[in-house]
């Protein structure tokens, strides 16, 4: 089936503008689904109000310019009123951009620095971060709804790739570099750098936050996926299975899972607990074009999404087509059609994919369903329980298997 496009924003261009920097290597949504950014390339974020851009993709058709989508909301009265109302910003990020993650704090989540009396920021409930990762190795932290720069953090010697939020409010960031560190920085104790994670032989590409933050992957330039324990920042195991370079990673809603994409044109979901491949989903077909050799790089996969049901993923390969797959089907339910694609992300409520390219980004529909009260219930006892203990359960083999998503 063909997914349904709902609209696209195209980034400005001029006759003189050449592609070479324009990439749009990531694109993020708010975890509140307040904002949407994305990288336009040659140092240009957007962020727009995504209430608003889904409006005028109802109210215009699917196509707008990038410029056109955001026009500034009325100014409320009080200050109050508009505080944190979402307003289109363009933040020139001084270099080229190729990672972005939302960041919102909970008050209840301390920092872990005991001197936080003397802290310049006070970040609250109400504020919304923006980080974004640099060419030139830096990371620079925004605050969303004014578009003005808080931090600068400056560690990395080569280009941050990737950057994701601990989703439980904390404010603990971590940054993938191709120095081929990871690095954790504590935005409640003024961005300070709190540990740097070493193992990856080359360059580090991704990372990723379980949903109860307690575990981080990544991947890079090697074929291993690499689980931390991050309440301890040590190694708690090596996924082996791919063969070539492993370029994105993500948990499902519930924890128990998790998607990896590579170069050998294959996605994995992994059993992040005991280090078992589920499922595999292989991007040779359905086929385009004939394909003649397994892992040819017309066929690389670039990115992959876990969507909020739990149910489907999302990947996004240089055979210039976007799949949706249920976790339990071998081949994709919906397929979509996109030229240079580099990055795609669900919406926070899983009803959109967006995906990245040459500035540029394209929405579909994800595939619609409701999920069977076995799922919900399944997804419900794999937030709080690891697969290790879900075995021990004294139940029939059956429903084991289908708690640890065997069958």
């Amino acid at each position: 089936a063909r997914s349904r496009t709902v609209g696209e924003l195209l980034a400005p261009s001029s006759p003189f503008d050449k592609k070479c920097g324009r990439e749009n290597w990531t694109v993020a949504f708010a975890p509140d689904g307040s904002y949407l950014a994305w990288s336009q390339g040659h140092r240009i974020v957007k962020l727009v109000p995504w209430a608003q851009c889904l409006n005028n993709f109802l109210l215009h058709g699917t196509k707008n310019g990038a410029n056109a989508v955001g026009t500034r909301p009325p100014r409320q009265s009080g200050e109050s009123g508009q505080k944190n109302k979402p307003c289109e910003h363009i933040i020139d990020c001084g270099d080229i951009v190729w990672g972005l993650a939302f960041g919102s704090s909970v008050p209840e989540k301390q920092s872990r620095c005991v001197n936080i009396e003397w802290h310049r920021f006070k970040f609250g409930q109400e504020q919304l971060l923006l980080a974004t990762g640099l060419s030139n190795g830096r990371i620079k932290i925004w605050d969303a709804y004014t578009g003005k720069l808080l931090l600068n953090l400056m560690d990395h010697t080569e280009v941050v790739r990737d950057l994701t939020f601990a989703p439980d409010g904390s404010l603990i960031l971590v940054s993938a570099s191709r120095d081929k560190t990871l690095r954790v920085w504590d935005l409640k104790d003024d961005g300070n750098m709190m540990k740097v994670l070493r193992g990856h032989p080359n360059w580090v590409y991704g990372c990723a936050f379980s949903p109860d933050s307690s575990i981080l992957c990544s991947v890079g330039a090697s074929k291993a996926v690499f689980l931390w324990d991050m309440d301890k920042y040590s190694m708690l195991r090596k996924l082996e299975g791919h063969h070539n370079d492993v370029v994105a990673c993500e948990f499902s809603p519930d924890g128990a899972l998790l998607a990896t994409a590579s170069y050998d044109t294959r996605v994995y979901v992994w059993d992040p607990h005991l280090g078992v491949i589920l499922r595999e989903f292989g991007h040779l077909f359905p086929p385009p074009t004939p394909i003649f050799a397994g892992g040819a790089n017309d066929r690389w996969v670039r990115s992959v999404g876990f969507s909020h049901d739990g149910l489907h993923v999302a990947s996004l390969a240089d055979d210039k087509m976007v799949r949706f797959w249920r976790i339990d089907e071998e081949y994709p339910v919906q397929v979509a059609p996109l030229n240079n694609g580099l990055c795609c992300t669900f919406s926070t409520d899983g009803s959109v994919l967006a995906a990245g390219q040459d500035g540029s980004v394209h929405f579909w529909a994800s595939p619609s369903q409701v999920c069977s009260l076995q799922h919900l219930c399944r997804m419900a006892i794999r937030r709080v329980m690891p697969t290790s203990q879900v075995k021990n359960l004294p139940i029939p083999c059956k429903l084991v298997e289908f708690l640890c998503y065997q069958i």
